[in-house]
């Protein structure tokens, strides 16, 4: 098998690859950043000791962390739509879809970090006389969130490879962008070979930075 590999420059990227490179990166830092929020609020919620709030994160946590993300993918661009009355765009459906996927995941993240936060400072708080909301704002989260800062990175980076799933829907991430530079050329062979390339180049990249800030965490400490 002879791999022609000529058509690798830069007209390639920015024809095909650039605007999809674009909304993969978009879609990282939105689904991070709205996952972050959300998966906050239910781990809080799962910490709060009340059933009426520990009952329905516990429910969504399990239930999004026991589906595959296609499924959620695929499930949300259908019935979205139908919900509401009208289409909203693969777009915005794999946004929303990652949004609520991702927060889960973030989640337990959250709420491991809470949990390694020593009791005793917990209870300082309370002595003090602040409610749990302000137990959590002022004492627990900003400890928790500077040793969680390592995970959500590595989480990051797993997010960012599931973004290429937003193929299923037709979205133009990345591997679309790829896969369409495959069949205009004709080679897309070389195509995706050059698409696991990329995505291991940038994940490895990622991944390295990631170990470099649980050092520095780690001194801090």
């Amino acid at each position: 098998m002879d791999l022609d590999l000529s058509f690798y420059n830069w007209a390639l990227f920015t024809s095909y690859l650039q605007k999809g490179l674009i909304f993969s990166i978009q879609l990282t830092v939105i689904a991070t950043i709205g996952g972050i929020i959300v998966g906050t609020m239910l781990a809080l919620m799962r910490l709060s000791g009340k059933p009426w709030l520990v009952m329905p994160a516990t429910i969504y946590v399990n239930t999004m962390r026991s589906i595959p993300l296609v499924m959620v993918i695929l499930w949300f661009f259908l019935l979205i739509p139908l919900m509401i009355g009208k289409p909203i765009g693969v777009n915005l459906s794999a946004i929303i879809t990652f949004i609520a996927f991702e927060a889960a995941f973030f989640s337990e993240i959250v709420r491991a970090g809470i949990q390694s936060i020593p009791r005793g400072q917990v209870y300082a708080g309370q002595a003090l006389g602040m409610s749990y909301a302000q137990n959590m704002r002022l004492v627990v989260l900003p400890q928790a969130f500077r040793n969680m800062i390592p995970v959500f990175m590595t989480q990051t980076i797993i997010l960012f490879q599931d973004t290429s799933l937003v193929y299923a829907i037709g979205a133009y991430d990345l591997l679309k962008g790829f896969a369409i530079a495959g069949k205009n050329f004709g080679r897309p062979i070389e195509t995706y070979l050059l698409a696991a390339v990329t995505y291991f180049l940038i994940c490895f990249t990622l991944s390295r930075i990631v170990r470099r800030i649980q050092q520095k965490v780690a001194i801090i400490r």
